[in-house]
């Protein structure tokens, strides 16, 4: 029986699809240099290309 990998699944969330959705990165700290339209840009969700996707998914089989 294969095991999940619990970094994977905290990272990311499976959609009612089955695709893959990641945080964008840049939300932790130097805001003030960031323009707004960049911070309000990775407030919202990204989707995993499918390439990466896929071996994600077989490290998260029950999720």
């Amino acid at each position: 029986m294969q095991k999940t990998k619990k970094s994977i699944v905290k990272r990311f969330k499976v959609t009612a699809r089955g695709k893959l959705l990641r945080r964008s990165p840049g939300k932790r700290h130097l805001l003030r240099s960031k323009s707004v339209k960049q911070k309000r840009a990775s407030g919202h969700d990204k989707k995993v290309s499918e390439g990466v996707a896929a071996n994600m998914k077989k490290a998260m089989p029950f999720a």
